[in-house]
């Protein structure tokens, strides 16, 4: 298995001794509970890279993730990357949204082993949270990693956050095919695709961009719409 710590510090990631060995016991709990439930694809031996490492990349980068912000991951599934963020940085107010109950009681169970108490995780559907007074613009960060198109994150994750938030969308290279179209939505939702940061490392395959979303403004009342109806019928840029 490769050592999350020793990775992270030899990629410069600021991460405190102690928090780091809270991501590790974070990574032995993923791979014991793994193996009896399918929460990720990836297997032991790439987890430290293609999970931790991808999550806390922008760590790096000061002021994407900024100190003591209300945080909201939607589709977290395994707990990336909010959970991961929430590990190494304990000044977040880290919400974990996540539709399926397995995947909900790990999160619950990692929250309760690693003493995770700037952390709580929710089982719903964004598209129901969204409308939530409780939940609605109330974010400094709303992010999601590998979870849809970019024109359907504008629409899963911009009715979460505060004016003058920001949506983070963790991306691979076919993100730049998805622009126009995540321009129009986001538009539509209140904001607009800023330029895409890339986040290198030899560790990992591929390019890997994170892609921020400024909130300009107040989303209109009618988004988010019901539930799966943005990936069914994702908003697009009009043809010329």
């Amino acid at each position: 298995m490769a050592d999350v710590k020793e990775l992270l510090a030899r990629e410069g990631i600021p991460v405190a001794e102690e928090r780091l060995d809270l991501i590790r016991r974070y990574q032995e709990m993923l791979i014991d509970w793994n193996s009896r439930m399918d929460l990720t694809s990836v297997p032991p031996e790439e987890m430290a890279a293609r999970h931790f490492l991808d999550s806390l990349l922008p760590l790096r980068e000061g002021k994407l993730i900024p100190a003591s912000a209300s945080l909201i991951d939607v589709g977290t599934g395994a707990g990336f990357p909010g959970l991961a963020l929430a590990a190494a940085r304990p000044d977040l107010r880290v919400t974990l949204l996540e539709a399926q109950g397995k995947r909900c009681q790990f999160l619950n169970a990692v929250k309760e082993e690693l003493g995770l108490d700037h952390v709580r995780v929710i089982q719903e559907r964004a598209e129901v949270l969204g409308r939530h007074p409780d939940h609605r613009e109330q974010y400094d960060l709303a992010v999601a990693r590998a979870v849809a198109g970019l024109n359907v994150l504008c629409e899963y994750l911009l009715p979460f956050v505060r004016v003058r938030g920001q949506a983070l969308c963790w991306k691979g290279p076919a993100v730049l095919e998805e622009m126009a179209d995540g321009q129009a939505a986001a538009e539509k939702l209140g904001g607009a695709v800023l330029t895409p940061v890339e986040m290198c490392s030899e560790a990992l395959e591929g390019k890997h961009l994170l892609v921020p979303i400024q909130k300009m403004e107040k989303t209109v009342s009618q988004y988010p719409r019901k539930n799966g109806i943005p990936s069914k019928r994702p908003l697009k840029a009009e043809k010329k």
